[in-house]
């Protein structure tokens, strides 16, 4: 299991460290203003479709029907199922993408109501420049959703990097072109659709090379395909809550002047240690856990859940931490460039602080949430989902006409946590969630290694403070990469000698 998440992190982290440099010359490009909110509402929009549908989102539904498929009546069945599934999605999503290009001045009053005529009409045209990418959308993840389910991680974990790759050379094209910041968002924005395309011809050649993945492409609406889509629905819509929260956030810092800025890059760097760790044990988890449901192996379901938890748990607090103690520092190296100021730095930078705290509920979310799913129960994250957005939504009215920037980020924190609870709570009542002896032992110890690790690293940050306030980029970079080494090695150290892991034979087992 854990090769399998090295496995889809690995593509994970590139892409998130590719969206980095995207972000990075958007930022450079678009500074933190009107035009830059009106284009990123509309690419959060865009974004959160993609996720509600990509990155394991789409495996809560496809992953356990195309297995009953394939033990129901083999490969051919199964191709069968996943033919389907491909045709319908594509006819909705072209569909709704029709229906939202119509309705697009209204959906973005919603999503942005404190937005003025002229950022409105810009985030209007951005978005409805970005509506091709639906066509595309639905073929890929089916076919990393079959991917996924045939344990085939390598392809769908790192063909999503085409999609930031492709923005990038736009982006560089238009910096070095000196292009002004209207016809430049047009250009990004219409660079969407394109970099879909590109990802699905990959998959698609990819497809032909393997005849097992081959599965003819209709339309059905059929009492099986309904059923399934009952199921997916609500599935896709509760993994993607931190998305789902972003957008309210949005929607509650709109009227704040570059707040949507400084969140949307601020929730960039939260995404890199979600996307690592979160989105890796929700796509390994529900293919593993499905079988052990279906086998009603209740050790392997325990044991598969406990080094689920232990490893994301592993992961997410040292991150946590470092993302508080470095937040000025990430934040300076890596967008304050062009028209990103020292003043954005620091509100961007406060903002990454308090969304931090709840990285670790939305990493607990994603690994619960794979438990429900593999068991055919979408309707319990789900309301998790709701009950998380009800309760920012509600925070958010309170505390961001007051706080701005800073009081939309603690709405946020706040409504993941109760995500996570009442995942927790449902979870132990309805199933029993459970963890083994030894994630028992282990876990009190990755949390001290964690909590030595942050100390250390703040004292060090605090050290260097005074050389990094006035360096240069190069030296800022060269400190920055010098840290988190020492914190890497320092928490690698801690857990060997905790005996939490031993790393020689980590190595050999992942090699084995």
């Amino acid at each position: 299991m854990i090769r399998h998440v090295v496995t889809v992190s690995s593509g994970t982290l590139t892409s998130r460290l590719l969206g980095f440099v995207r972000d990075s010359l958007i930022a450079a490009l678009l500074g933190a203003g009107p035009v830059a909110d009106a284009f990123l509402v509309a690419f959060q929009f865009i974004n959160v479709t993609r996720r509600l549908l990509a990155e394991g989102a789409l495996n809560a539904a496809l992953v356990p029907g195309y297995l009953r498929a394939r033990e129901a009546g083999g490969p051919v069945a199964a191709a069968a199922f996943a033919g389907r599934v491909m045709g319908t999605m594509s006819v909705i999503l072209i569909a709704i993408a029709v229906l939202l290009g119509l309705l697009m001045p209204l959906v973005m009053n919603f999503l942005a109501p404190g937005f003025v005529a002229d950022t409105l009409d810009r985030a209007v045209t951005d978005a409805r420049l970005m509506l091709p990418y639906f066509a595309f959308v639905g073929p890929v993840t089916v076919m990393m959703g079959v991917l996924n389910a045939e344990h085939r991680f390598l392809l769908s974990a790192f063909s999503p990097l085409l999609f930031n790759i492709t923005l990038i050379g736009v982006a560089v094209t238009l910096i070095l072109k000196r292009e002004d910041a209207t016809f430049a968002t047009t250009v990004m924005a219409a660079t969407v659709g394109l970099a879909g395309l590109l990802q699905t011809l990959v998959l698609i050649q990819r497809r032909r090379r393997r005849e097992g993945l081959a599965h003819p492409v209709r339309v059905s609406f059929d009492a099986g395909m309904r059923g399934f889509l009952r199921k997916a629905v609500p599935g896709m819509f509760a993994n993607a809550g931190p998305q789902f929260l972003m957008v309210a956030g949005a929607i509650l810092a709109s009227s704040s002047p570059a707040a949507v800025s400084w969140l949307y890059f601020a929730n960039r760097l939260i995404e890199l240690p979600l996307g690592v760790v979160g989105v890796a044990m929700g796509t390994v988890l529900v293919p593993s856990l499905t079988r052990a449901v279906h086998d009603g192996d209740r050790p392997a379901l325990v044991k598969t859940e406990s080094r689920g938890v232990e490893f994301a748990v592993g992961l997410v607090l040292p991150a946590t931490l470092g993302l508080i103690v470095l937040s000025e520092l990430i934040v300076r190296v890596l967008f304050e460039h062009g028209a990103f100021t020292a003043e954005d730095t620091r509100a961007t930078a406060q903002a990454l602080m308090v969304l931090a705290l709840g990285l670790p509920a939305h990493v607990l979310v994603k690994t619960l949430s794979p438990a429900f799913f593999a068991r055919d129960n979408t309707a319990i994250p789900l309301w998790a989902t709701l009950a998380g957005l009800a309760a920012a939504v509600i925070a958010g009215l309170l505390l961001g006409p007051r706080f701005g920037a800073n009081g939309v980020a603690v709405s946020i924190a706040l409504g993941v946590w109760c995500c996570a609870g009442v995942l927790l709570w449902r979870g132990a009542g309805a199933f029993g969630l459970s963890l083994d002896d030894a994630a028992r032992r282990r876990l009190p110890r990755i949390v001290g290694a964690a909590v030595i690790m942050g100390a250390v690293l703040w004292l060090a940050e605090a050290f260097v403070a005074p050389v990094t306030a006035e360096a240069h980029f190069t030296a800022q970079l060269t400190i920055l990469g010098g840290l988190v080494a020492v914190g890497l090695a320092l928490y690698g150290l801690l857990l060997e000698l905790l005996g939490i892991v031993s790393w020689s034979q980590a190595i050999d087992d992942l090699r084995a």
